[in-house]
């Protein structure tokens, strides 16, 4: 059995093939970013799949991509884990860019971001993965991800400069609590997951003007910070977008390509079917 996992940091997608390539079953877990995960916590997100836990001594092969991968230490501690509780198998853990690029592009070139609850951005030229900027978090980093819009709507909520009636809607559909709020940032696991859930307000209010005007502030930040990193390659390359804020700014996205020059290519909500897709030809390549 192969197991196939695109984990950010709120949720992880396994799905599960036989050697020919035939789905045997899907589930989700919390996600499981080893860079601000422990151990435990790690174990115990992957342990609430009864599926998972029914068939773990069956699983020969396991391709995690996930946020927090990016570096040596997040990376090595979850693919120690996995190996110890999936003890038959060979295990390959890679950072979330993989994943969009297969999930994006294939085996073709081009600059491939993520816009989820984290973001990233990253170059393939059909083979090889370059990435210019190493992830500092989502404390320094992460423009126009849904924790960076999360914690902008809250900043906006907090000092006023939210629009009135927005500041309405955002207080009857979140706790304000000052405590509450802090507690999630400070005490809790994930806050960056946290953060993210406040994105939601921005798709269920995506034609107000405040709302809109959000969009572009993040879109420009990382257009400026992680894809101009690129400038050469955009010139002959399309930019695609995988992730859930991608899918739900699509108008925003393209409005500011124009403005940075660059061509927007394919937009992916969710990279696990793409990703699947790309394993089943390698499974049938070798067949």
């Amino acid at each position: 059995m192969i197991l196939i996992v695109d984990s950010g940091s709120t949720k992880s997608d396994w799905i599960a093939l036989d050697k020919n390539g035939n789905q045997l079953f899907k589930t989700r877990t919390r996600g499981m970013n080893p860079a601000i995960l422990s151990g435990d916590q790690l174990l115990e997100r992957l342990v609430e799949s009864e599926e998972l836990v029914a068939q773990k001594d069956q699983v020969d092969q396991v391709y995690f991509y996930g946020a927090g991968c990016g570096t040596e230490d997040p990376r090595i501690a979850l693919e120690n884990l996995l190996k110890t509780y999936f003890s038959n198998s060979e295990v390959v853990v890679k950072e979330d860019t993989a994943a969009a690029v297969y999930a994006a592009v294939g085996d073709h070139p081009g600059v491939v971001c993520i816009l989820g609850t984290g973001s990233n951005c990253c170059f393939s030229d059909g083979e090889n993965i370059e990435q210019r900027v190493v992830s500092l978090g989502y404390t320094l980093m992460d423009e126009a991800s849904g924790n960076w819009y999360g914690k902008n709507l809250l900043r906006d909520y907090g000092f006023k400069n939210m629009p009135n009636d927005l500041m309405t809607k955002f207080a009857d559909s979140y706790n304000m609590d000052p405590d509450f709020i802090k507690f999630n940032l400070y005490k809790q696991p994930n806050p960056n997951a946290y953060l993210a859930k406040h994105a939601e307000f921005i798709f269920q209010n995506l034609e107000e003007r405040y709302i809109k005007k959000l969009l572009r502030k993040g879109l420009r930040k990382f257009s400026r910070n992680m894809i101009l990193q690129f400038r050469e390659e955009i010139k002959s390359h399309e930019v695609h977008f995988v992730g859930s804020i991608a899918h739900f700014a699509q108008a925003r996205i393209k409005q500011v390509a124009a403005e940075f020059g660059y061509e927007v290519g394919n937009i992916v909500r969710r990279p696990i079917d793409g990703l699947v897709d790309y394993h089943i030809k390698k499974i049938k390549s070798i067949q």
